[in-house]
C-alpha cells in the first residue's frame, strides 16, 4: 500500500453533483447559459473589482520632509527696516513679515524684487541669485 492509495473511511461532506438530469428539467437547476451554467464557472470576488477600479498611483510618491524656506522680497524688507538694522529670521518674525511654521521660526530666503537702497545687515538668511547680484551691486 502506498500513500496515494490511502482514503479516509468517511468523507467530510458529500459532493454536490449538479447538471446530471433528474427532476429539475433540462438545465438541472443551473439556469440557461452564462457563467453559472458552465463547468468551473466562478464569479470574481467583488472586492477585486473594487480594487481594480482605484486609480493607480504613478510617479514619485515620497513627500518632501525638508521644509522650504519662507520667501521675502527686497521691497518688503526695505519698507519695514531702517538703515543699519539687522535682518534675521527673528526680526522678520517680530515685524510680521513671516510667521511661524509648526511652532518654529522658519528658514528665510530673500528674493530680488524691488531695489535695495538702504544699508542693512543680513544674518542667517539665504539669498536668491538675483538678490545676491543686487547686494553686490549695491555695496
Amino acid at each position: 500500500m502506498q500513500s496515494h492509495n490511502l482514503t479516509r473511511r468517511t468523507t467530510m461532506r458529500k459532493s454536490r453533483r449538479v447538471g446530471r438530469g433528474g427532476k429539475r428539467g433540462t438545465y438541472s437547476g443551473r439556469g440557461v447559459k452564462g457563467l453559472g451554467a458552465r463547468a468551473g464557472g466562478k464569479a470574481r470576488p467583488e472586492e477585486r473589482d473594487i480594487i481594480k477600479r482605484f486609480p493607480k498611483l504613478r510617479g514619485y510618491r515620497f513627500t518632501q520632509f525638508r521644509q522650504k524656506p519662507v520667501v521675502v522680497n527686497f521691497d518688503a524688507v526695505a519698507k519695514r527696516f531702517g538703515d543699519g538694522e539687522v535682518v534675521s529670521p527673528a526680526s522678520l518674525l517680530a515685524c510680521g513679515l513671516i510667521s511661524r511654521v509648526n511652532g518654529k521660526t522658519p528658514a528665510v530666503k530673500i528674493l530680488g524684487r524691488g531695489e535695495m537702497k538702504k544699508k542693512l545687515v543680513f544674518k542667517d538668511v539665504q539669498f536668491s541669485h538675483r538678490a545676491s547680484v543686487k547686494m553686490i551691486q549695491h555695496t
